[in-house]
């Protein structure tokens, strides 16, 4: 049984409106709980089409923050367009919390409405959680690499953490090969014409004259991370170009941010105020309090 569109809709924009839900079960139980269901199934078609955008990336030369905000839009309306016809995941969980009555008339279990909710508070919950643990986890993992760099340089690990950060977007944009392979470069580090190592080519944004323009460009490639926060080490504590931001970042991250973009590290105009931000994330406060 497909859902009714109306509520397929209304449910997939206001996900934690339930009050109405509640008072409708008071009075036709049965139908509460096939909209609770439905209810559910819009949440879950939408935490899918967000899954599965988010493995695919947006960084091509016709991406912007106006094409990702659209792009949220459509997902949005084809998991509306989903829960109208159903995919079954609502109509399991209305007969599995149904039963038949003696005179053949199938009726709703005792708290079948409540399990449904708890159900929907659930998978919202977790929802919520996996966005906070996200940057907790990016920290979490990589504290010991940069904990090892400051040994290294004298940086403190959380202005080299919060690079990583910042080029990395806590993880999620790792830069992959053709062949998928991940390079491990959180930092961003192009390969010049002196890399020996392995490289994988990446489009990429560069700001020429404060434009904004997709080109190609050759990346360094590392067998971990550990490997890439020692080559960052090496790159920021050894090559002169860099001397001003290890003496600058001694005063603080806005000072160690702005080094590093005058000294040409990224072209975007505003690196600096992105990195300063990163660094002083509240959970980057919290793991180094």
């Amino acid at each position: 049984m497909a859902a009714d569109p109306s509520i397929a809709n209304s449910l997939a924009i206001d996900a934690k409106s339930l009050d109405n839900l509640k008072a409708q079960a008071k009075h036709s139980p049965d139908k509460a709980l096939r909209q609770a269901a439905t209810q559910f199934e819009a949440v879950f078609m939408n935490m899918l089409m967000k899954s599965m955008r988010d493995t695919l990336g947006q960084d091509t030369m016709f991406d912007s923050q106006q094409t990702r905000m659209y792009t949220g839009m459509l997902d949005q309306q084809l998991a509306q367009k989903f829960s109208e016809r159903g995919i079954g995941l609502a109509d399991m969980m209305v007969k599995q919390l149904s039963r038949q009555t003696t005179a053949g008339k199938e009726t709703i279990v005792p708290g079948a409405l409540n399990k449904v909710e708890k159900a929907l508070s659930d998978v919202q919950g977790a929802a919520g959680e996996a966005i906070k643990a996200a940057p907790q986890s990016f920290i979490d993992r990589l504290l010991p690499h940069a904990r090892e760099a400051e040994g290294k340089t004298g940086m403190p690990a959380q202005f080299i953490l919060g690079q990583a950060a910042l080029e990395s977007g806590w993880g999620k944009r790792d830069i992959t090969g053709r062949d998928g392979q991940a390079s491990h470069n959180l930092f961003g580090i192009k390969a010049g014409k002196h890399w020996k190592g392995k490289t994988v080519d990446v489009l990429t944004t560069e700001y020429v004259n404060g434009k904004a323009e997709k080109v190609v460009q050759k990346f360094r490639a590392y067998e971990s991370y550990a490997a890439a926060f020692a080559d960052w080490a090496k790159l920021i504590g050894d090559n002169p170009r860099y001397a001003k931001v290890i003496e600058n970042g001694r005063a603080g991250a806005a000072q160690f941010a702005q080094g590093l973009q005058q000294a040409g590290y990224a072209t975007d105009p505003l690196y600096a105020a992105k990195l300063t931000n990163v660094i002083n994330h509240q959970l980057m406060k919290q793991a180094f309090s």
